[in-house]
């Protein structure tokens, strides 16, 4: 079985069952890594889980470790740690156990990150459209940390779907660089706001509808189009699918390997 390798120096609740974790490597140096890549933790099925977590059935066996792949939340400059942003899935097999991990708890962090959901294929002088759900603003949180400052004229936005204002992880951050920075726009919406603690005076209904009504154009005085953006999705399949027909119909096209495009994916739900 792996050695835990790691230690959480760090844990930040956005709300219940909403979590940044932050790890560093005991006596090993963090991998580099490209932003917007992911790497792997991993814990032994005999670790503890949380109390409203479901029943495992069946359960693991005694002897099983559990893996599994999250998007990488911290800049890839930052060589103290790592960061990652997670949602516990309470019929899941790992979540349940991150959750349970407190400061100084340890955790098997892989000791190399991989993924091909980075900017290496955007050309500088191309505007950047980042869209996502939930914990899909991951990868976006390390492209901007790490790409944001010194880019020049290159406008940012990120468009963040949520279901209640307090699944809405990093806003104050991101509120922040759209104060501090022209280049960059922040645009949170939530598609239900009805148990809000205090009335939500934001956007109501789905990321893709933030695109719908022109939002970006209103903040950068100029339309995305494939000639001058490049869209990145990442989160629930159903954004992904709508966002996709609609670029498409607006002339942009999918990114791959065999076929250069503005429309980049990241599919892990």
């Amino acid at each position: 079985m792996p050695e835990l390798n790691a230690i959480v120096t760090q844990r930040i609740d956005f709300a219940p069952g909403l979590m940044i974790l932050r790890v560093v490597p005991d006596g090993w140096e963090l991998p580099e890594f490209v932003a917007g890549q992911f790497n792997v933790l991993g814990l032994p099925a005999t670790a503890p889980r949380v109390a409203d977590a479901d029943p495992e059935n069946p359960p693991p066996k005694p002897d099983a470790f559990i893996r599994r792949a999250y998007s990488i939340a911290s800049a890839s400059v930052e060589r103290e740690y790592m960061e990652f942003y997670i949602v516990q899935v309470k019929s899941g097999a790992l979540t349940p156990r991150l959750f349970a991990l407190k400061v100084g708890d340890r955790v098997w962090l892989g000791t190399k990150a991989t993924g091909m959901f980075t900017l290496d294929q955007v050309p500088r002088d191309k505007h950047l459209v980042f869209m996502g759900t939930g914990t899909g603003l991951a990868p976006y949180m390390s492209m901007i940390r790490s790409h944001l400052e010194g880019e020049g004229e290159r406008k940012f936005a990120v468009l963040h779907g949520a279901r209640h204002s307090w699944d809405l992880g990093y806003r104050t951050e991101l509120f922040q660089m759209q104060r501090l920075t022209r280049h960059f726009a922040y645009f949170p919406i939530l598609d239900d706001p009805s148990g809000e603690p205090v009335a939500w005076k934001g956007a109501v209904g789905f990321v893709q509808d933030l695109w719908k009504r022109g939002e970006i154009e209103k903040a950068w005085g100029f339309k995305p189009r494939p000639d001058n953006s490049h869209v990145f999705l990442c989160g629930h399949p159903l954004m992904i699918e709508s966002m996709k027909e609609i670029l498409v119909a607006e002339g942009f096209a999918l990114h791959t390997k065999q076929a250069p495009g503005q429309i980049h994916l990241e599919e892990y739900w």
